[in-house]
């Protein structure tokens, strides 16, 4: 993200001494993406950043991926996955969809998460429902409904859900980075006119996080040979790992409301990479919201039927009627999954049911991926098992 920062105290020149008031030396770490070749941050700490005490191992939620065989269509109900919200925004994941790039977890939760950090890949975490405070070592960030959250790779942070309502969070990990789309940018990173959103709609901390403790337990999920080419490990750290006093640069996590993103529309039906927000290595973000729509006399406001040559879309519906699948038994909460290979489109009676119509009220976030998705435990288990039937009235066992 090329929009520079400053943030606490920080020395007039990079790679120069900044002392403490005691007359010792803050500890400079970089923070860069792509080795010394694109975005980074330089952080000052009061402590060395790589002091550790102990290290153990930390069994992950269950990362398996099951392919999507027989190749069909499917229709997975989020909600249904936590009858309670017991666990963790971090720990208590259950991995829906995956494959090499990104995996894409949900969460419902009411405890304060463990300080963790993703070593694999950025995350952008959508909040479905509720509100937090990510605590992060580049100081905190107040998440809400609709916010996405977009946290650079192995930046330690940790999930304190506030409020009374359970946080309810969908996480897209990649491993790669995720950056708003290059075609939005100037060559010097800037957002350019034709964008739905800018640097005004970005949030960032403005001001350093600083804690005291010893011994503290931070879990990494990091690159190795378990499910998934993961495995993880807990560090324990000798002094708080939120001991920056100052940091600036391009690279640090920041969120952004559905509400700042103006919908892009035309006479005719608009294809999806219009609602795009974010990108990552081969797999794109988009989102739908409430919007005015196609004004063709003769238009037809809902997609038309679309075979995915190369991805899998992946659809959370999170609030209104969303009015292509209308009479599919989707609703809040859950997930289409539609797979490259198989053409599809508007439920039967959705066509000529959206004729007229000039506003939908709909909100949806979609993952588009150019490699196959498998299923995760949590996708399995959601499954309603009749979705790829939907269309056509009949199924297997007809």
């Amino acid at each position: 993200m090329a929009y520079y920062r400053q943030v606490g105290s920080v020395p007039p020149k990079r790679h120069t001494q900044h002392r403490r008031p005691d007359g010792g030396l803050y500890s400079e770490e970089l923070v860069g993406e792509e080795g010394f070749s694109s975005d980074s941050s330089l952080l000052y700490h009061r402590g060395i950043p790589s002091s550790l005490v102990d290290a153990r191992p930390w069994t992950l939620p269950d990362q398996s991926l099951t392919p999507n065989q027989p190749l069909i269509p499917r229709h997975l109900k989020l909600h249904d996955l936590f009858p309670k919200a017991e666990q963790d925004a971090v720990t208590g994941r259950r991995l829906v969809l995956g494959n090499a790039d990104v995996r894409i977890s949900y969460s419902v939760s009411e405890s304060p998460s463990p300080f963790y950090r993703n070593a694999t890949g950025d995350e952008c975490v959508f909040v479905e429902r509720g509100a937090a405070t990510v605590e992060t070592v580049f100081g905190a960030l107040d998440v809400k409904r609709n916010d996405y959250i977009v946290i650079p790779r192995n930046t330690t942070h940790r999930w304190l859900p506030t409020g009374e309502e359970a946080l309810r969070t969908y996480a897209i990990e990649a491993n790669s980075h995720i950056a708003p789309p290059k075609r939005y940018l100037s060559r010097f990173g800037q957002f350019l006119e034709h964008s739905p959103y800018c640097e005004r709609d970005l949030h960032a901390p403005d001001e350093p996080l600083l804690a005291e403790g010893t011994d503290v337990e931070i879990y990494v999920k990091h690159r190795g040979d378990g499910p998934g080419g993961l495995a993880g490990t807990v560090h324990v750290v000798p002094e708080h790992p939120f001991d920056v006093v100052g940091w600036d640069g391009c690279l640090y996590p920041y969120t952004f409301n559905l509400a700042d993103f103006e919908p892009i529309t035309g006479r005719v039906h608009q294809p999806p990479p219009v609602h795009q927000v974010f990108e990552g290595a081969n797999f794109v973000i988009c989102n739908f919201l409430p919007r005015k729509v196609d004004y063709h006399p003769l238009a037809i406001p809902v997609p038309y039927y679309h075979s995915n040559v190369d991805s899998d879309e992946v659809m959370f519906y999170v609030d209104g009627d969303y009015e292509a699948r209308k009479g599919s038994g989707i609703g809040k909460g859950s997930i289409s999954l539609h797979p490259g290979g198989h053409s599809h489109g508007p439920q039967p009676g959705a066509v000529q049911n959206s004729l007229g119509v000039e506003f939908f009220d709909e909100t949806a976030v979609m993952v588009d991926t150019f490699r196959p998705l498998s299923l995760g435990e949590g996708g399995t288990a959601s499954d309603d098992g009749r979705y790829a039937w939907t269309w056509s009235g009949r199924g297997p066992s007809a």
